[in-house]
């Protein structure tokens, strides 16, 4: 029996070989990687953020040899059809212009640095704690910011990279830790005079600051230094206003820990109140 090699289909075989090396790529990719995380989440002397960092950093680097690899293993697949791509080459960039727009941010991102993996940010109207970023977008925690209750709120956004290259990037990681909380109370009523009630409560403010107060004093240095830039003191400060409807309003502005940010705000309201009532009563 005589076998004519000239009948048989060898690219059959290929594409098998093909197939069979990207199958045994995107397993040996994720062993590798898998490893790799669990060597780093395992590691005593990482801290908690600094590992996130490395684990964000071995993903992104994992999916860009993913993709090397099988450019590599479809070379000459992907040599035959570029011929035909070119043709389609103008309508593809208009069609992809938004995905190239994230590709070319995140370029930006790395080359500026305006954050990481655990900073808090500002990018256009979106603000959280970074909890990953890739090639095509940034994903934030949601912190309350607005609100100053500086808590977490459960939602997750995912940010376009595309938004950096058209929008202002503001890091405010600086207030993970403290923050110069600014909030106001308005009283509708004229029978009580707040200036005379100023004094107590500045004084209520110092007392619930007293245990933070010095670290505060440091922290607002180290601040300063860093950014360059005078901020407002660690001093708490009252300002007594009034609205054009009638409203006395008294605002009340201190340098606290972020954590602390609610319940101070809160004794504060209680003791106003309280004061507030007291001087009603005599008047």
């Amino acid at each position: 029996m005589v076998i004519d090699l000239s009948q048989i289909d060898f690219s059959i075989l290929t594409d098998n070989i093909e197939i069979t090396l990207t199958l045994s790529w995107i397993v040996l990719s994720y062993i590798i990687r898998r490893y790799t995380k669990r060597v780093i989440r395992q590691h005593p002397k990482f801290e908690h953020d600094k590992k996130r960092q490395r684990i964000n950093a071995v993903d992104n680097l994992f999916n860009l040899l993913l993709v090397v690899g099988f450019v590599l293993i479809w070379a000459s697949e992907l040599q035959n059809i570029a011929i035909s791509i070119a043709a389609f080459m103008v309508a593809l960039v208009i069609a992809t212009k938004e995905f190239l727009a994230c590709i070319v941010g995140a370029f930006y991102r790395a080359s500026t640095r305006p954050y990481q993996v655990g900073d808090w940010v500002r990018i256009a109207n979106y603000e959280g704690e970074v909890t990953d970023s890739d090639w095509l977008s940034t994903t934030l925690f949601e912190v309350d910011l607005k609100g100053g209750s500086y808590g977490y709120t459960g939602r997750t956004t995912v940010v376009p990279n595309s938004l950096l290259l058209t929008h202002t990037v503001q890091n405010l990681n600086y207030m993970r830790r403290y923050v110069t909380h600014t909030f106001s109370i308005s009283r509708l009523s004229d029978e009580v005079n707040l200036f005379m009630i100023k004094d107590q409560i500045l004084g209520k403010i110092r007392e619930y600051s007293e245990h933070f107060h010095e670290v505060a004093i440091r922290y607002n240095s180290l601040i300063e230094k860093r950014l360059d830039i005078n901020i407002s003191g660690p001093e708490p400060r009252v300002r007594i206003t009034t609205t054009p409807e009638g409203y006395n309003v008294f605002t009340v502005s201190l340098f606290c820990p972020t954590n602390e940010v609610v319940d101070i705000e809160q004794k504060v309201t209680e003791d106003f109140m309280r004061f507030w009532y007291e001087m009603r009563g005599q008047s």
